[in-house]
């Protein structure tokens, strides 16, 4: 896999490559900052770009500022924010941007280096991966609506799953069910939340951010836990 990063850091950038190239994929382009994203994107034709959220010349929000503008000018590029604290002005509205595969994981919880490597493969294979931190700090921007009342109690609880980035398979292990089952109480999520077949965007993606948005997040209304987990 040809990977971007965009890191300030030299010590932080310098171990992904190592990290990653380790794991057998290629880093065609290491920036410290954004003034050459742009170009590198186009030049290098990246299969998954890396970007911190605070980035040079005022550390703040460059870097998630940078993904929300590739959201428009490259949809497709799947895209982790790695940071380590939650950019809440831009987090939901990149989180909602149509395109191809979100990571947004919290550097301090990235504990294990080849879980790390697994998420990084699993978001550039197109799944979209919210470390649980993230959303329970954007739940206290939420507010009820009757959509997300609709859902049952499973129903709530799993898509609070699907938040931490949890497969079907890895839900269905959580709460003792069968797939079929798993994949029956999505679909009715998918129903309730008004997210049709034929919707563009990434359904799983927008239902997460209507949990987000709208509900305290499991099933007894409170915030996801924050161990490990995607």
């Amino acid at each position: 896999m040809r990977i971007l990063i965009c890191e300030d850091s030299v010590l932080l950038r310098e171990g992904l490559i190592r990290l990653l190239e380790d794991s057998g994929h290629a880093v065609v382009a290491a920036l410290p900052d954004t003034t050459m994203l742009g170009e590198s994107i186009r030049e290098k034709d990246p299969e998954l770009c890396i970007l911190d959220v605070r980035l040079p010349p005022t550390f703040t929000d460059e870097g998630i500022r940078a993904a929300l503008a590739l959201r428009s000018t490259h949809p497709s590029l799947p895209l982790i924010v790695l940071s380590q604290y939650v950019e809440e002005r831009y987090a939901s509205e990149l989180i909602a941007a149509e395109g191809g595969a979100l990571g947004y994981l919290l550097k301090d919880r990235v504990a294990d280096v080849s879980e790390f490597v697994a998420t990084v493969e699993r978001i550039a294979a197109g799944t979209s991966i919210l470390d649980p931190e993230v959303v329970a700090q954007l739940l206290t921007r939420r507010h009820r609506d009757d959509r997300m009342l609709s859902l049952t109690d499973r129903e709530r609880t799993v898509l609070a799953l699907i938040a931490e980035g949890k497969s079907n398979q890895a839900i269905a292990v959580t709460l003792f069910l069968s797939e079929a089952s798993v994949e029956k109480n999505i679909t009715s999520i998918f129903q309730k939340l008004g997210l049709e077949q034929d919707e563009s965007g990434n359904r799983r993606v927008l239902a997460v951010l209507a949990h987000i948005e709208n509900t305290g997040g499991s099933a007894n209304g409170t915030p996801p836990q924050t161990g490990s987990g995607r």
